[in-house]
């Protein structure tokens, strides 16, 4: 599993790829949850990945900035963010950059937008935004 500083970098890269607005941020809206089921489960054998992609991100910010990523404004940590999807890196990463970032996205999506039986998409927020509606 990965460890508690790891998890609070992964909440705030969560908050950063989907943001509160008028419906909630990322990790109030279950990804979080979402995630920690899957890491038991179908996503159990990217752990070591995410575990190296979050440090390397930490590392990142620390060169750039002087401060571990989740310490940084949302500001900051979006610019920091552009630069790692575009590969644009000052430390070296054990895992692509680009490839770790991309995975992080499309499993945010899955958690904040899935059917709320799979750990996500607490109180079915995200269906609400969207006006989806389960009928039948």
């Amino acid at each position: 599993m990965l460890s508690p500083r790891q998890i609070e970098i992964l909440e705030a890269l969560v908050n950063r790829i989907i943001p509160a607005d008028d419906a909630p941020g990322g990790w109030d809206g279950g990804v979080g949850d979402y995630l920690s089921g899957q890491f038991k489960r179908d996503l159990k054998h990217l752990i070591p990945v995410y575990s190296l992609g979050l440090d390397a991100l930490d590392e990142e910010a620390r060169a750039v900035h002087n401060r571990n990523f989740d310490q940084l404004d949302e500001s900051l940590q979006d610019n920091l963010l552009v630069g790692i999807e575009l590969g644009r890196v000052i430390t070296p990463w054990v895992v692509d950059p680009m490839a770790f970032f991309r995975m992080a996205v499309e499993h945010c999506a899955e958690g904040y937008y899935s059917d709320p039986g799979n750990g996500g998409n607490k109180d079915r927020a995200s269906w609400g935004m969207i006006g989806f509606q389960v009928r039948g």
